[in-house]
């Protein structure tokens, strides 16, 4: 997993509230076990009519968001179903940081182990940085996973909250699976015990 430490990126507003997971990544798409290719159908349907052309007023079809990888949304996002393609798709598309009042548990916490950092801010600072992202690509926002803060383009700081183990994950690119292997050695050991206690095993 990519670790997550500063980000400094354009960031897309998206001002809906109770965005579930059939609309970051629709059903129809959840047949891959792959994590990639998965960018593309991101928000489908809110992205492509029924032809597949783009709807030129989403926001991630605007020219100064196609590169965004910063999400300004409302409460409640993520919620839904709690499969683990909305995040893959997220991250496919670019996405590595979402902020918004409020996430769906399990969401909240499949972004985390897929190197996306969710930042959970008071309303007013959100609308303040929905303000700030709605000004297109020349309004940068700046993610400090380590100070944890988010900086608008115009200097403003925001302080937020994360779990120390989960910022830990974070910074070090640690998922499920690198926590394993930080733990080779006392594993490889306890395997070797065991044989040599059990070898009929």
């Amino acid at each position: 997993m990519e670790k997550f430490t500063t980000l400094t990126g354009i960031a897309a507003p998206m001002p809906l509230v109770n965005i579930d997971t059939d609309m970051i990544i629709p059903k129809q798409f959840l047949k891959t076990i792959k994590r990639s290719g998965l960018g593309v159908n991101l928000f489908d349907e809110m992205r492509y009519t029924q032809d597949g052309a783009e709807i030129p007023d989403f926001v991630l079809n605007q020219p100064a968001y196609r590169n965004a990888e910063i999400l300004i949304a409302g409460e409640n996002f993520g919620c839904g179903s709690s499969r683990e393609h909305a995040p893959w798709a997220l991250l496919d598309f670019g996405i590595r940081c979402v902020i918004s009042t409020s996430f769906a548990d399990i969401f909240y916490n499949n972004c985390f182990k897929n190197g996306i950092l969710p930042i959970v801010l008071p309303q007013e600072q959100v609308d303040a940085l929905m303000d700030d992202a709605s000004k297109g690509a020349n309004a940068r926002l700046t993610v400090d996973l380590s100070e944890q803060t988010v900086t608008g383009s115009d200097g403003t700081v925001f302080s937020f909250d994360v779990d120390p183990f989960k910022k830990h994950c974070l910074l070090n690119g640690l998922d499920d699976i690198g926590l394993s292997l930080e733990k080779v050695a006392s594993i490889d050991a306890f395997e070797a015990r065991a044989t040599q206690a059990r070898p009929w095993v």
